[in-house]
């Protein structure tokens, strides 16, 4: 769809909106109302089923989060509002300041900065599914890749009614994606008449990220529909990593500056000199009249690193603005036609330091930087002789190392934009004493993105610029890389830098046809199905820079990718009333359904599963489901081109090594005895792969509902409900690439450089790794296990007021990751590793008050500890775990919300609120990749207190 008839699309829908009063969508549509039959008031379709009933609503573990919860969180962005669920895992957020500069995950989907994922039972974005309204949602595109997971942040959070997860398997009713569970997004059908919000709030420990959010919504009724329009302004401000002590002030804290970069300001240089001797020096600081060697060098020790930690940022900066219309128009008393429409466009920037300029060898990038060297005829080469790249042939030169602060940080801005429109009919019959519902449904959804990086460099003119002067002609400018900081001009700038610009793109297509109702009458009660059919149609594409596919790229390489599939799936589910009105059977129901779903990338696949649900009585509900799951591979991991991943690993054969056998291991792969890794971050080499198959899952959940009449309406209780669930999910086939850290471990531990895990790493003469192949394979398991309990408990009225508290928990029993026959990776619970920490615990308790105008809620988040290898921390007071390793200790935020009707003729309601009321400070993270805590889990530092003003007219 083009840009142009996706506005002319929003535009009608608007006008629609304006022209007819209708409602929303489809899949919750709630039928014409039956006077003579006043069943069809419950005839609701809940997430865990395609079959409209209310008792299913007990059938599985759903949780409901409505608006007013939302805006009870204080929060602006789904995205961190569904990470603080328990049931939730390490995801992507505006915390994370990592797109571009660490390069592209083995899945081809890029890093998106400024977007917000969601993982439920940590199995990761792309294996959760995300619909609204019933239908699927576009996937995100970064400008870095093409993503199998959706942002979040394309759906603003004041369209929202409710939130229905369900975290459990489901692909035999939604088809692909829904292992770790569905999210169904249900909007706002109407409202009754206008209303504007505004919000503000910061943080008052650090400086910036104030965060301002302004919205403005119409709404109406009329005889035969309903509308509502709503319109979303979002801006989040910046947070330079120099604002906070502990990510700013070094590369790790508590480690000095042992894992800072050897691409330092003075340079490093590594060479063998005429002596045959081998050097390793630094510049004693700036000499901008030229330096002389070795008078003005000293060796290279921990001491001269450079902390890039002060120029990342804590919090990206954002801005993002939505239109959404939403018109349901009734045509009979029995068909309805709803139309909708969205647009979001987001702003938003990441910042890394300055762009390091590896040459030589021992750079490891696999491409051309590895072959750049120094002629001898530049006029800043200070050595009098050409340094030669090493070769097994010779050569003198193995690295050098320079950081160009003159030309300062890389900067990443991205703009997003998201299209959604759907329409379709919904209607309602009845046949042979039975109700039957149906609706058919188009949507189409685009996300879009560009990106410019500024502050990176064009290897092939720093080749030039370093080369023979001869060569150098034209615009071109001689480099100086030996005058220390300051040295490099502007006009050397010029020639070797450029600005980036990336593109990407993901596009859905979605045609369903749906109907369910009863087939007869049992003596127990109806037997009732669901049958559809749906075809979809994805296509995606990544463009890099013509100089980053030329391969000329200082920064990260990668080529273009694009590709399409296209699925046809037809379900069908039933459930029956076994038994009921029986000693402890008040009810008895099975419910079965199964899916075939056909791609045109790898064939087709049927997954099934079944569930029980016994209502013993009226206070006890006890349920269990089996399923079988699958997740297709994405256009990223099919299609994806070779690219870079710069991973921060350790190599066990960097001296100095403290175990013997692991230096003979070394010395047997052919490790130089004087090797010493040079840069924290090795070059892998990612990439897609045509020859995927689905990943398989299995999944099983058993618990129950406990509702007891000794807690209603009494002196302590008006109601208490209990619901415990106990999961278990196994994935086969998981699409993945070895763990890169366990891989190169494995290596060495071997021995052998034909050993299968010494497979793809490649070492130069140096010792140095210069080849790491890590493309997709169909090589992972995944088992986890666990629990989820919830207690409601709703005291009677006070003269006080009135109290809820609600608690839920959940507990991780056991996650364990394969990532090859017989290898696991380091993921598990109570483990922190890759900015991915599973908490064994996560609980959440909500206690609310209100009486008149005012309202109150406190929120408690609890995490456990986490154990981390202290890797690079090793030998530093930080490492104080048993068998080196580092603590995190265990976190509870305390979130405080007060809500004031003010008593004017105007519905006006203030609002405000402290999240991290007292103030605590994340754990120091070692294995992190910035700013020395884990983004995915923890909130950032400080208190963040906001206000909000809603006025309704």
């Amino acid at each position: 769809m083009s840009h142009t008839l996706r506005q002319r699309t929003l535009a009608a829908a608007i006008a629609a909106v304006f022209a007819l009063p209708m409602l929303a969508h489809a899949q919750d549509a709630t039928p014409p109302v039956d006077k003579k039959n006043v069943k069809q008031l419950e005839a609701v379709e809940v997430l865990g089923s395609r079959i409209r009933g209310a008792e299913l609503a007990t059938q599985t573990p759903t949780t409901v989060i409505t608006a007013q919860q939302l805006a009870q969180t204080g929060l602006t962005s789904l995205g961190d509002i569904l990470q603080q669920l328990t049931t939730s895992g390490s995801a992507l957020n505006t915390k994370f300041n990592s797109a571009g500069n660490f390069g592209f995950p083995p899945d081809g989907s890029g890093v998106g900065s400024g977007s917000a994922t969601l993982s439920l039972r940590n199995l990761g974005a792309k294996r959760t599914l995300i619909l609204v309204d019933g239908l699927r949602w576009v996937n995100e595109s970064s400008a870095s890749g093409v993503s199998a997971a959706v942002d979040l942040n394309t759906i603003p959070v004041s369209i929202i009614e409710r939130i229905e997860i369900l975290p459990d398997g489901a692909s035999a009713l939604y088809g692909s994606d829904a292992i770790g569970g569905v999210v169904n997004i249900i909007t706002k059908r109407s409202q009754d008449g206008a209303a504007v919000s505004y919000y503000v709030g910061g943080y008052d420990a650090l400086s910036g990220g104030m965060t301002s959010t302004g919205t403005a919504s119409l709404g109406g009724k009329f005889k035969r529909g309903e509308f509502f329009i709503d319109f979303e302004h979002v801006k989040q401000n910046a947070i330079s990593s120099g604002a906070w002590s502990q990510s700013g002030g070094a590369c790790v804290p508590g480690t000095g500056l042992a894992n800072c970069s050897s691409a330092t300001p003075t340079g490093r240089f590594i060479f063998v000199d005429p002596q045959n001797v081998t050097q390793d020096v630094t510049l004693n600081g700036a000499f901008p009249n030229g330096a002389v060697y070795p008078t003005d060098f000293h060796d290279f020790s921990t001491a001269d690193r450079f902390n890039f930690a002060p120029y990342n940022l804590l919090l990206t900066p954002s801005k993002r603005d939505s239109v959404f219309a939403s018109t349901r128009y009734q045509l009979t008393d029995n068909i309805t036609w709803y139309l909708r429409g969205l647009y979001v466009q987001r702003h938003s920037t990441n910042q890394a330091a300055p762009e390091p300029i590896f040459l030589g060898p021992g750079a490891g990038t696999g491409g051309l930087a590895d072959t750049v060297g120094v002629d001898v005829s530049n006029p800043y080469n200070p050595f009098g002789y050409s340094l030669v790249p090493q070769t097994a042939t010779g050569g003198n030169l193995i690295l050098i190392g320079r950081r160009p602060i003159e030309g300062g940080p890389r900067i990443f801005s991205q703009t997003v934009n998201t299209w959604e429109f759907a329409t379709g009919l919904t209607g309602s019959f009845s046949w042979n004493d039975h109700d039957y519902y149906w609706d058919v449904n188009f949507s189409h959804g685009s996300n879009s993105a560009t990106q410019t990086v500024q502050g990176t460099y064009n290897i092939a003119h720093i080749q030039r610029a370093l080369g023979p002067l001869s060569q150098c002609t034209g615009n071109c400018v001689p480099l100086n890389l030996f005058g220390g900081p300051g040295t490099i001009t502007p006009a050397m700038l010029a020639y070797i830098g450029y600005i980036e610009h990336d593109s990407s793109a993901n596009d859905i297509d979605l045609y369903s046809a749906n109907l369910n109702g009863a087939l007869f009458t049992l003596p127990t009660g109806e037997v009732k199905f669901a049958t559809g059919v749906e075809s979809r149609r994805y296509s995606g594409y990544y463009q890099p820079d013509a100089v980053v596919v030329a391969g000329e790229s200082n920064g990260v390489p990668s080529l273009p990718t694009s590709g399409a599939y296209n699925v046809n799936e037809y379900y069908l589910e039933a459930n029956a009333p076994l038994l009921a009105d029986k000693p402890f059977i008040e009810a008895l129901n099975i419910d079965l359904a199964s899916r075939y779903s056909n791609y045109s990338t790898f064939g087709g696949t049927t997954n099934s599963q079944a569930g029980l649900r016994w209502q013993v009585d009226k206070q006890l509900t006890l349920r269990g489901t089996w399923g079988q799951g699958f997740r297709a591979p994405a256009i990223g991991e099919l299609y994806g081109s070779p690219a870079r991943f710069d991973a921060t690993l350790q190599d066990p054969c960097s001296a100095p090594i403290a175990n013997a056998a692991t230096a003979a291991n070394c010395a047997a792969l052919g490790v130089p005895a004087s090797y010493s890794q040079p840069n924290p971050q090795i070059s892998v080499t990612t990439g897609g792969n045509k020859l995927l198959q689905p990943e398989k899952a299995r999944t099983l959940t058993w618990g129950g509902i406990y509702s007891p009449d000794w807690a209603v309406d009494t002196g302590w209780a008006q109601r208490l409900d209990i619901t415990a669930d106990y999961y278990r999910i196994t994935v086969r086939n998981a699409i993945q690439a070895l763990d890169a850290q366990t891989q190169l471990d494995d290596c060495v531990a071997s021995g052998n450089a034909a050993s299968s895990f010494c497979q793809g790493i490649q070492r130069n003469s140096t010792g140095n790794i210069d080849g790491f192949n890590n493309t997709l394979r169909n090589i992972g398991r995944i088992d986890t296990s666990g629990a989820d309990l919830t207690v409601k408990w709703t005291l009677p009225e006070f003269s006080f007021g009135r109290l809820t508290n609600t608690f839920g928990a959940t507990y991780i029993n056991t996650f364990s990751e394969q990532t090859s026959p017989g290898v696991y990776g380091p993921r598990k619970p109570g483990v922190e590793t890759n900015d991915s920490g599973i908490p064994r615990w996560r609980a959440v308790n909500d206690l609310m008050w209100s009486r008149g105008t005012w309202s109150a809620d406190w929120r408690m988040r609890y995490m456990s500890g986490l154990t981390e290898d202290c890797a690079g921390a090793t030998g530093f007071a930080i490492c104080n775990g048993p068998g080196n390793t580092h603590y995190l200790g265990a976190v509870t935020y305390h979130d405080v919300r007060a809500s004031w009707r003010v008593p004017l003729a105007l519905n006006l309601v203030i609002n405000a609120g402290i999240n991290n009321l007292f103030a605590k400070d994340p754990p120091v993270c070692l294995s992190c990749s910035l700013n020395g805590y884990d983004a995915s889990n923890y909130d950032l530092p400080g208190r963040f207190t906001y206000i909000q003003a809603n006025l309704r007219f």
